[in-house]
């Protein structure tokens, strides 16, 4: 029975191997017959031109030299491996003394500086070969590297969201787990207003817990292969509107004051993304900034973006941490403040996730009476 697993195994280890092969050499085959394809098509259209130069111009050697070494290039700089710019060069030179000198349509390879003219045509395909080579392999080394560090910025931000939510997640839980145990074991011994102050807590941690997984389901938005999002056009005004009346539903004593142009302004994003960013910064400034104003929302715009300010008049944020907020590193697992709200992590990170997303940009800053955040979309053409 083990050996009978093992053979099955080994068969299908040869035959993925052998299927891995086929799709190589499948590859393979099909660039070759893209830069045949090529090299046959360019030497025809050169032909076909120079055919044309011959009858029109007065001496069209010239022109018809410069079209077969431009050829060179074209072969050169679009083909794989050196055979095809090669055959290509032995061709031109080949068609020039068959089709273009005297005489006509016979090869006569005594021509005085024929051979100067086959030289030159090869050593302008072996630079523009080298030249060629060099810049695919520059452009090779800047894909990889640009790979590797999107690759790093993915794994950075999947560990700073991962801490974040181990925390945000956990702390309510156990909020929610000892507050229900507290009222179940000693229901009978509490007063009325104890009660109600526990069934208080368990709501806000519970509300917590709603943001958390709304957060998520954001982030699930967002592709993760090219990190963009389904956008559309959207009216800004809506887009606010909406997001201030979702966070005054969690909010009811919050106070929002809201400014934006009085021009309708069309963007192209995901409106329910830019509400989450919206919504996570308005509730940071609400749980953390102690602002003694209402809370301002302030849209503008210019010829490229549209920008979002939103200011509290608050403690501000330290300035150790305005650069790295949106990252998770200014966060601290430890932080909670004492009304029993937790550290914003998660909601700031998914804030810049969302915004790159979508090609903008966000940051983070401190004014005489407070803090504000500012994030702008790019103005873009509906697709």
């Amino acid at each position: 029975m083990k050996d009978s697993e093992e053979k099955r195994k080994g068969e299908k280890t040869i035959l993925d191997g052998t299927e891995d092969l086929m799709n190589e050499k499948k590859v393979l085959v099909a660039s070759h017959k893209r830069d045949m394809l090529l090299c046959a098509g360019v030497f025809t259209i050169t032909t076909v031109a120079s055919f044309f130069f011959k009858h029109t111009a007065s001496d069209p050697s010239l022109n018809i030299a410069m079209l077969y070494t431009l050829g060179v290039f074209i072969i050169t700089r679009y083909t794989n491996g050196y055979i095809y710019w090669m055959l290509f060069a032995i061709m031109s030179v080949l068609s020039v003394n068959f089709f273009f000198t005297y005489p006509y349509r016979d090869f006569n390879f005594s021509i005085e500086g024929y051979q100067v003219t086959f030289l030159g045509m090869f050593a302008i395909a072996i630079i523009t070969s080298a030249m060629s080579t060099n810049m695919k392999e520059q452009a090779r080394q800047l894909a990889a590297q640009e790979k590797e560090l999107m690759e790093a910025q993915k794994e950075k931000m999947r560990a700073n969201l991962l801490r974040a939510v181990s925390h945000d997640l956990r702390t309510p839980l156990t909020g929610i787990i000892g507050n229900s145990s507290s009222y179940l074991e000693m229901g009978d011994k509490l007063t009325e207003e104890e009660k109600r102050d526990l069934v208080e807590y368990i709501n806000n941690d519970a509300n917590w817990l709603l943001s958390m997984v709304e957060n998520l389901l954001s982030v699930t938005r967002i592709n993760n292969e090219t990190a963009s999002v389904a956008k559309s056009l959207e009216a800004v005004d809506e887009v606010a509107s909406a997001a201030v009346i979702h966070f005054r539903k969690r909010f009811p004593e919050a106070e929002v004051r809201v400014k934006v142009p009085d021009d309708v302004v069309m963007v192209m994003m995901d409106a329910m993304l830019i509400q989450q960013v919206i919504i996570n910064i308005l509730q940071n400034a609400q749980m953390h900034a102690g602002s003694k104003k209402p809370l301002e929302l302030t849209i503008d715009e210019d010829e490229e973006q549209v920008n979002f300010h939103i200011r509290d008049y608050g403690v501000g944020i330290d300035e150790s941490r305005l650069i790295t907020i949106f990252d998770g590193e200014g966060y601290r697992p430890n932080e909670v403040k004492p009304d029993g709200y937790k550290g914003m992590g998660i909601g700031l990170s998914i804030c810049k996730t969302i915004v790159k997303a979508h090609g903008g940009k966000i940051v983070a800053l401190n004014h005489q009476d407070g803090a504000e955040f500012c994030f702008s979309l790019p103005k873009e053409q509906e697709e």
